[in-house]
């Protein structure tokens, strides 16, 4: 199943040079009627560390940290000072899923004191859909791409938790009995 899960979330595909998604699915999921996943929720993302990133840093080592992005919501990371090319946070960020969230995205940076922060790499987008079948993924190494090309890797566990249900049947607005 883990060969499986990396063949799945294959991000940069070397023949192409250039970042894709392919994956197949053998079971299905509710839809809208723009065929995008209908889920709400809660995404449980444990970034657990890199290695083998490119030094942005020509002085000194570099101090990475990672933002996650689901939609709207963002989250940063604590930053690894001194833990340069193979960092390790095992720090685990949580966010609200409702419909139409398809991926997260994790882009590396390496703080900097004095000039504006260096982009690292970005994680190209994780597709959400089979952790939405699934429930967890385990630790599962992606590939770290800037200008198309490798720059290391980034290991991250994903859960999701699906909300509960209100209650059963409809829902009149307080209106469900009458005396």
């Amino acid at each position: 199943m883990a060969e499986r899960q990396q063949n799945i979330f294959s991000c940069f595909n070397k023949d192409r040079n250039e970042e894709t998604l392919g994956f197949s699915f053998d079971r299905s999921i509710d839809r809208n009627r723009s065929g995008e996943a209908m889920v709400r929720g809660t995404l449980q993302v444990l970034l657990v560390g890199a290695k083998g990133l490119e030094d942005a840093d020509f002085f000194g080592g570099m101090d990475p940290y990672a933002i996650l992005t689901c939609r709207t919501q963002e989250q940063r990371s604590s930053t690894a000072t001194g833990k340069g090319c193979n960092p390790e946070w095992n720090e685990t960020f949580v966010f609200t899923v409702s419909d139409n969230v398809p991926e997260i995205t994790i882009k590396l940076m390496d703080s900097d004191t004095l000039s504006e922060d260096d982009l690292v790499g970005k994680q190209c987008k994780i597709c959400l859909e089979p952790l939405f079948m699934e429930g967890s993924l385990p630790p599962t190494v992606y590939n770290v791409v800037k200008d198309q090309e490798y720059r290391g890797e980034i290991k991250v566990a994903l859960t999701f938790t699906p909300a509960e249900d209100k209650g059963e049947g409809e829902d009149y607005g307080g209106w469900g009995e009458s005396s």
